[in-house]
């Protein structure tokens, strides 16, 4: 692999821009090497009426195998060595205007002798660049060091307070703690807990009710509750601490690396020796000098050995390096296997419904109004995950940290193969089960167990719901873990503080409403229906039902504005009011829709097609400029943003249309299509559930991908975590 791609691949996507800029650098050597090359192309052709007289390259040469070989004194050597510089570096002192006039920050500053050959400007451009991205490196170096160093200094003030409040728990008759601080010990002092409160938190809805009745801060109470807390809290700190200290690390190295390389290019193309003297520079620089994030990382360790591994170091370690996953050859072939059996299966239903007309008279009626909508509810998980494991593939290939920002535990995330492991061997039991349905209607010798027939769809929920609750180690445990804490969360809103994974769950369910009715169907068909009859008319033509149908479908929606209006109080966002009546506007559209359906009529026509309208106009106005960022006048590209991550502006604006195009799906409501007499109501409904699940994809990878943008434009990599104890007083040198 060639150093640039090499380099891109290692870089910290968050900081992408805090990196010299490698790819521009050597654009400008390929133009100089071009006019090198256009040089001794032309050389020949100037000689050939005098080819007696010396090239001037060829003169210096042996000028100065002349004074090599002539036996002169120190001082001349010197000198010749001044005649052979090609460029001087020197530091310029200037004033930092962020941090105050007093302060000052250093500059390096490139001056190339060699100006004035043919090919100068640009060589003399290629450094002013070079000066330019080496003192950006420093600078963010130097800010993130010092961010460092302020994290350091709290998170020592945090321990000291939790090593306090472990003696004062656990009041051992004879503990001593002893902290070693500048080569003697001291005593853990109790006294800090007299001016310290621990921070409440919003983990659970019975403390969010109790925090709106009390300040955010509250007394210790001293027990083990207040201790596990804040110890779980603070080692999540410690390891996110040593995430950004590591990349920080990584990125010096990739620097200097990048730097070394460009130069030995720049020598290699020009013939000249520059890299010495800048690479010199460069050692001496405080990118190479400054040793805090070494130090920083060996405090780190040895602190979170001792404190939260009782001293073991093999623990400690594997408990702080980076976890990394690396592809499973089972899982290609497993992917292959259930991918390669759920197209036989598909194959197989096809020719079976073919060739006994299973789908004809009064038999297709029933199984479209009980068989289909029991099934397809696995068509639309199957879809939308299909769906998911392309964000993730095309998440991946851009860099689109999304492991970051939806906060899996390092390691944890699925890569798309595992999605579609997933995906397909969901579809192969469920095209199983619907086989196996269709061969056990059609078999004489199992007419007498219809029942158990009906029982199949119930049974294959069954067991995918005990799948995804299942507590044992086993079909990515953390990940199912992850997704139910985050469904609880949408289920309890706004109970919990509302963070991207559960509200980016809440907006995936708004676009599963019709999965929703479903599992509703479920409920009643194998609850109040006679599915043993295989007759659904006790639910369809129940009011009650039709009623639950609405609020079913208004659910997702109403959590979504709960998660506003939680996300307005705590952060006093003005936009977050804005998207909660996006989803009211939703609501009623879909409210007065569903009553249209049910009762017809000219009136309601109207009402649905209006409010359908406006919350069409509001929701797509929002997905496309408040949550893609995009339709920016003035930015560097035109309607879109200043930033983008795909290659071709084209394809933002072909999201665009299709978005609006998907969004217009309900139309087909208003405008009676599910009359049409080729197509049965219920397969349409599922056709424009499915261009919703669609739609819903393409949203998912550019609303993460705004979301990363943000991130950069932040140099946000690691996750803030909130400390577990907060001081009376400012001074915190306890």
């Amino acid at each position: 692999m060639k150093f640039g791609k090499e380099f891109a691949s290692q870089t910290v996507p968050e900081w992408l821009e805090a990196y010299m800029n490698y790819e521009y650098l050597k654009t400008l050597l390929e133009e100089i090497l071009v006019i090198r090359r256009r040089q001794q192309t032309s050389t020949p052709e100037n000689n050939n009426n005098n080819s007696r007289v010396p090239q001037r390259p060829s003169f210096k040469r042996k000028v100065s195998l002349f004074r090599a070989f002539s036996g002169l004194t120190n001082s001349t050597a010197s000198r010749r060595h001044k005649e052979d510089e090609v460029i001087i570096v020197s530091e310029v002192k200037q004033r930092d205007e962020e941090h105050g006039a007093s302060e000052c920050q250093t500059n390096y500053q490139t001056v190339f002798l060699r100006s004035s050959e043919e090919g100068g400007d640009l060589e003399s451009q290629f450094f002013r660049r070079l000066d330019h991205e080496f003192n950006k490196v420093i600078n963010f170096y130097k800010s993130k060091v010092d961010e460092a160093v302020k994290e350091a200094k709290e998170l020592n003030v945090q321990m000291d307070t939790l090593v306090a409040l472990r003696i004062k728990v656990n009041n051992p008759s004879m503990e001593v703690i002893s902290e070693q601080h500048q080569d003697h010990n001291k005593m853990a002092s109790l006294d800090v807990l007299n001016r310290v409160k621990i921070n409440a938190t919003t983990e659970t809805p019975r403390s969010t009710v109790r925090n709106v009745f009390n300040s955010l801060n509250v007394d210790l109470n001293y027990n083990k509750n207040e201790l596990k807390n804040a110890q779980g809290k603070l080692k999540q700190a410690f390891l996110e601490f040593h995430e950004k200290l590591r990349l920080l690390k990584n990125y010096v190295f990739q620097n200097q690396m990048a730097f070394s390389k460009i130069m030995k290019k720049y020598d290699k193309i020009t013939s000249r020796n520059a890299s010495e003297t800048y690479l010199e520079m460069v050692d001496e620089s405080y990118l190479n000098q400054s040793d805090e994030v070494a130090k920083l990382i060996e405090r780190v360790e040895a602190s979170f050995i001792k404190h939260f591994c009782n001293g073991d170091r093999q623990r400690g370690m594997n408990t702080l390096r980076p976890k990394y996953k690396r592809e499973k050859h089972r899982v290609t072939f497993f992917l292959g296997c259930f991918f390669g059996c759920s197209v036989a299966l598909v194959a197989a239903i096809i020719v079976s419904i073919h060739t006994r007309d299973l789908l004809e008279g009064e038999g297709k009626t029933k199984y479209m109004n009980t068989i289909f909508p029991l099934y397809s509810l696995f068509g639309f998980l199957v879809l939308h995950m299909l769906m998911y494991a392309g964000n993730v593939y095309f998440w991946t290939r851009y860099r689109v940290n999304y492991s970051f920002i939806f906060g899996f535990k390092q390691g944890t995330d699925l890569r798309f193969k595992q999605v579609l492991l997933l995906t397909f061997g969901l579809s192969v039991l469920v095209l199983a089960a619907i086989l196996a349905n269709l061969e056990m209607e059609m078999d004489p010798e199992t007419q007498s167990y219809k029942t158990y027939t009906e029982l199949l769809p119930l049974g294959l929920v069954t067991v995918v719901f005990l799948l995804a609750i299942c507590p044992f180690n086993i079909l990515y445990r953390s990940n199912r873990f992850f997704f139910l804490v985050c469904l609880w969360h949408c289920i309890c809103a706004p109970l919990y503080l509302v963070t991207l994974p559960d509200f980016f769950l809440a907006d995936q369910f708004t676009s599963q409403v019709q999965l929703l009715r479903n599992v509703e169907f479920y409920a009643c068909y194998y609850g109040w229906g006679d599915f043993k009859a295989r007759d659904a008319s006790t639910c369809n033509d129940s009011n009650v039902y039709k009623i639950i149908s609405i609020l079913v479908a208004v659910i997702p929606y109403w959590i979504r504005v709960l998660q506003c209006i939680r996300r307005l109080c705590e952060g006093r966002d003005s936009t977050q009011a804005m998207n909660g009546l996006k989803y009211l506007s939703t609501i009623a559209a879909v409210v007065t829709r569903t009553i249209y359906t049910q009762r017809r009529g000219t009136t309601m026509k109207i009402i649905a097609a209006s409010t359908s309208g406006v919350a069409t106009i509001f929701s797509t106005y929002w997905d496309i400029v408040m949550d893609w960022g995009l339709l920016c006048r003035n930015s560097e590209n035109p309607w879109l943003r200043d930033k983008l991550i795909l290659p071709s502006r084209s394809i933002y604006f072909i999201a665009i249309v299709l978005n609006v195009i998907l969004r217009l799906a309900w139309m087909q409501t208003v405008l009676d299509f599910h009359e049409a007499p080729f197509l049965h109501r219920n397969a349409l409904i599922a056709i424009v559930a499915s261009l919703e699940i669609i739609r819903r994809g393409i949203w998912n990878f550019f609303r993460l991908e705004n979301e990363h943008l943000n991130n950069v434009g932040k140099f946000r990599a690691v996750k803030s975590v909130p400390l577990p104890f907060s001081y009376e007083d400012e001074d915190k040198d306890l």
